[in-house]
């Protein structure tokens, strides 16, 4: 994917967060993600996600009060002596899961052994157990990230589109690490990382490329890239031409976490949109047709819905 404008923004940015930054700052925090699974998995009582997860009541307590503040919850008293809640996934809510569909498509790709973290899931229309393709909804044809022309739209921008701060950002317990595969948490379980990747795939590899633009901290902006660079997300090049300097690129792993940046970005769209316009306009080139992405089933090459996945443990 590159970007037609990586050199500068032509657009004032306005202040405070625009759609993508919304939606990187409610769900890039890894026990955010995992009370989102246990939702979307039929969890709707404090004690089901508190047996889902290894979290203390503090932190359950603060993150499904964000998600409710957010409305991607919504809390409902179903006992009134004593009082007793559910938490129930809003229309918002539901919405996400394609993110969590494009994140589990990318652990089964790239996790080094497969783990019960990351089952096998069976498409109900067609009986099968399959991989979602993420594709264009034009032309019907799976889409990849060098598929796609991109440049920001009239309520894009850089420092617009760095996640906003919505809880406090943990490094995963070892226990914790159990349940999602670490390279999906060097990307969501740190603000600065979701941005160094989202600029990557708009076209920055140079440290003052993406020190100008984000404006993170150097010492900040280093121990990211290298975290990345060890979860094999982005790459070291040297120049060979520049000795001196060196980018860092996106490897086959990185570009693959393209479907789970499009499903995110939809997302944000559809619930963040502001009246100035998108934040993203992206183009697929095969077709000619703005990219509006959806996920069909590998085997029968249907549109995916969210009660069409079934997880299989066997």
């Amino acid at each position: 994917m590159t970007d037609e404008r990586t050199g500068s923004d032509q657009t004032p940015e306005a202040p405070g967060p625009n759609a993508l930054g919304l939606a990187f700052g409610i769900i890039g925090d890894e026990w955010t993600l995992l009370i989102l699974r246990a939702a979307l998995n039929g969890a709707r009582r404090y004690a089901e996600f508190g047996a889902a997860m290894p979290i203390s009541h503090a932190v359950l307590t603060t993150r499904l009060d964000a998600l409710v503040a957010e409305d991607v919850l919504r809390r409902e008293v179903y006992q009134r002596n004593p009082v007793r809640s559910e938490y129930l996934l809003t229309a918002k809510g539901r919405g996400l899961w394609p993110v969590l569909t494009a994140l589990w498509r990318w652990e089964r790709r790239w996790t080094p052994e497969p783990t019960t973290t990351t089952p096998s899931m069976l498409h109900a229309a067609c009986g099968r157990e399959f991989t979602p393709d993420f594709c264009c909804s034009a032309c019907a044809e799976p889409v990849t990230a060098q598929d796609i022309a991109s440049s920001w739209g009239p309520a894009g921008g850089w420092r617009r589109s760095v996640p906003a701060v919505h809880t406090r950002r943990r490094s995963g317990s070892r226990r914790q690490q159990e349940y999602f595969y670490p390279a999906t948490m060097a990307v969501f379980g740190n603000r600065w990382s979701s941005a160094i990747v989202g600029a990557a795939f708009m076209g920055l590899t140079r440290f003052n490329d993406f020190h100008d633009k984000l404006k993170v901290p150097p010492t900040l902006l280093a121990a990211r890239l290298t975290s990345l660079c060890e979860h094999e997300i982005l790459h070291q090049v040297v120049l060979p031409d520049r000795p001196d300097w060196s980018e860092y690129r996106l490897t086959a792993k990185g570009l693959d976490f393209f479907p789970v940046i499009g499903a995110t970005a939809s997302w944000a769209e559809h619930w963040y949109h502001e009246p100035a316009g998108d934040v993203l306009d992206w183009t697929h080139r095969a077709c000619g047709a703005a990219l509006t992405g959806v996920f069909r089933c590998d085997q029968c090459h249907e549109v995916l819905r969210g009660s069409d996945l079934l997880q299989h443990l066997g």
